[in-house]
């Protein structure tokens, strides 16, 4: 069975419990950016014992390790054959609280974390934000030379190329826009600029990074109003997540899914 290592988000997670027919042994690191994957651990910060607000075990176990910086390492000693890459969850603001970096995530917010005194002098950095782009490019050089220079030069790279739809499909068929799309409750967000950031980011990655093989499912980008996570423009159609995997069965990874793809229907409008 090949290792398949993911950072990047539910897009590509979702391809098992979804379309997978299971949920086969994967490391999975989510809620984070570049710049906060390679920075130092927040000072002062301590995680709860005990969930904090409403997160889950597997929300919480990746905000404490984007708060604390254990996923570098994590993915270093899981010596993956395939890593998989994609930047949806490179849309959260940027906290800056010393030394270190961390994504201002739902799960960050949720969980309370904010009023602890390591976070009290922490300010944002907007994501669209001259700052924030040159943070991610520092942060995305530093990743490819750390990826020459470890065993992580022997896993084939794949870099799931991925945007925000900007249409939903109803239960019945019908194709509608999607509107008021927030990053968090409160902070609105236009799709647009959110998949101009995506577009700049890939071209970095593929100027900076080891060859990369690439999927792009973009011909069924729809977001489905049905899905299991709800409405959102990144919470595609199931024909989304066939393809996806269609492709990466072609990259020689048919064997990290337990049962046979559904067909696809017409591609999205």
């Amino acid at each position: 069975m090949p290792r398949i290592a993911i950072v990047g988000s539910c897009i590509t997670r979702d391809l098992w419990p979804i379309r997978g027919g299971g949920a086969e042994a994967l490391l999975y690191i989510s809620r984070t950016s570049l710049p906060g994957l390679l920075s130092a651990p927040a000072p002062g910060f301590h995680p709860s014992d005990d969930l904090p607000g409403d997160l889950h075990q597997h929300e919480h176990k990746a905000l404490v390790a984007d708060l604390r910086k254990t996923a570098l390492s994590a993915l270093l000693a899981y010596r993956p054959t395939h890593l998989i890459l994609d930047l949806i969850d490179e849309r959260f603001d940027l906290l800056s609280a010393g030394p270190a970096l961390a994504s201002n995530s739902g799960e960050m917010v949720r969980s309370g974390y904010r009023t602890q005194p390591a976070f009290d002098a922490a300010r944002t950095i907007h994501r669209l934000s001259a700052a924030s782009d040159r943070l991610w490019l520092e942060a995305a050089s530093e990743f490819a030379a750390l990826i020459r220079g470890t065993p992580l030069a022997r896993a084939q790279l794949i870099l799931h190329s991925a945007r925000w739809a900007d249409h939903q499909r109803l239960p019945d068929g019908e194709i509608r826009p999607i509107e008021h799309v927030e990053i968090l409750g409160g902070q609105p967000a236009v799709i647009a600029d959110y998949n101009a950031l995506l577009q700049r980011q890939e071209a970095a990655l593929e100027a900076l990074m080891p060859p990369m093989a690439k999927i792009d499912a973009g011909a069924f980008r729809l977001a489905d109003s049905g899905h299991r996570w709800g409405l959102s423009p990144f919470h595609y159609v199931p024909e989304y997540y066939d393809e996806v995997r269609r492709q990466l069965a072609a990259l020689g990874l048919e064997d990290a899914f337990s049962d046979r793809p559904a067909a696809p229907s017409s591609p999205a409008a």
